[in-house]
C-alpha cells in the first residue's frame, strides 16, 4: 500500500457535495442535530460519527456500491464501501476533511458470508475502500467500521480460539482484539485482506467512475435480486447466533 502522506487537506475539495456525498441532505441534517455532534471537538466529531456508523447500521449487503449516503442511513445496513459513503458524508456535514482510499479485497475474505453455492460466481478480487479522515493535523484511516458489533461479537464466540482470521467478512491479525473502537487512532477489520492498492480519491463517486463494478451486468441483475437477500439472511442468522 501507498504510505499515508502528511500533506494538509484541500478544503474546498474534501468538504464538498458529491452525488454519493449528499450531506445536505435533510435526514443527515437532522441527524447531525439530533445528536449534538457540531457542538464537539474535532476529534470527537470524528468519533461520533464513526461508531455511529459502526454500531448503528448493520453489516449487510446494498444492491450495489454506487448508493448516496442518505440511502445508506435510510436503509440501516452497509457494507465497505456503502458505509465509507456514509461516514464520509457524515464528516463532511461535520466539517471535517475526509477522502477515500480505494482498494480490492481477495473474495476469501467473504467465505462464509456468501452462500456455499454463490460463491463460485463470485469475482476473485472485490472493491474495497476506507476513509480517511483530516484532523489535528493527521490522516486517520478507517475501516474498522464496517461490522457491527453484535456481528461481530457472534463471530468472535464461533470461533474462540481465533486469532489471525479470512472470512465472514473479516481479514485481520487478532479476531479476538481487532482494532475497530474508537479510540482516536486508525481502525481496521479486513485490512489484512487487500489485493490492489488504486490510490486516493477525493470521493466515492470518483472511485466508481474510475473502477466501475465487479460484475457483469447479468451477475449484478442476480446479486440484486437474489443473491444479496440470501447473503443478508445467513448475516443475520450469523447475528443471531444461528447456525
Amino acid at each position: 500500500m501507498a504510505p499515508n502522506d502528511s500533506s494538509p487537506p484541500d478544503m474546498q475539495v474534501l468538504l464538498r457535495v458529491t452525488k454519493l456525498l449528499n450531506h445536505n441532505d435533510p435526514s443527515i441534517s437532522r441527524l447531525i442535530e439530533c445528536r449534538g455532534w457540531r457542538r464537539l471537538p474535532p476529534l470527537d466529531r470524528v468519533g461520533a460519527a464513526y461508531e455511529f456508523v459502526r454500531t448503528d447500521i448493520r453489516f449487510g449487503y446494498n444492491a450495489r456500491d454506487e448508493i448516496p449516503a442518505s440511502q445508506v442511513l435510510a436503509e440501516g445496513y452497509g457494507q465497505c464501501n456503502t458505509k465509507s459513503t456514509l461516514l464520509m458524508a457524515l464528516l463532511r456535514a461535520l466539517n471535517v476533511p475526509c477522502r477515500l482510499h480505494g482498494f480490492t479485497i481477495d473474495k476469501q475474505l467473504q467465505r462464509g458470508a456468501i452462500p456455499a453455492w454463490a460463491y463460485p460466481l463470485t469475482p476473485s478480487r472485490i472493491l474495497h475502500s476506507w476513509v480517511e479522515a483530516w484532523v489535528d493535523g493527521r490522516w486517520i484511516e478507517l475501516e474498522g467500521f464496517i461490522l457491527d458489533q453484535p456481528y461481530l461479537s457472534a463471530l468472535q464466540e464461533r470461533f474462540p480460539a481465533a486469532r489471525a482470521f479470512c472470512g465472514y467478512g473479516v481479514a485481520t491479525t487478532d479476531l479476538q482484539q481487532p482494532a475497530v473502537a474508537w479510540c482516536g487512532q486508525s481502525t481496521y477489520i479486513q485490512r489484512e485482506g487487500i489485493a490492489e492498492d488504486f490510490g486516493l480519491f477525493d470521493d466515492p463517486d470518483a472511485f466508481f467512475a474510475a473502477r466501475g463494478s465487479n460484475l457483469s451486468p447479468v451477475k449484478q441483475w442476480l446479486f440484486e435480486h437474489f443473491v444479496r437477500h440470501r447473503m443478508n439472511a445467513r448475516v443475520d442468522r450469523i447475528r443471531g447466533s444461528e447456525p
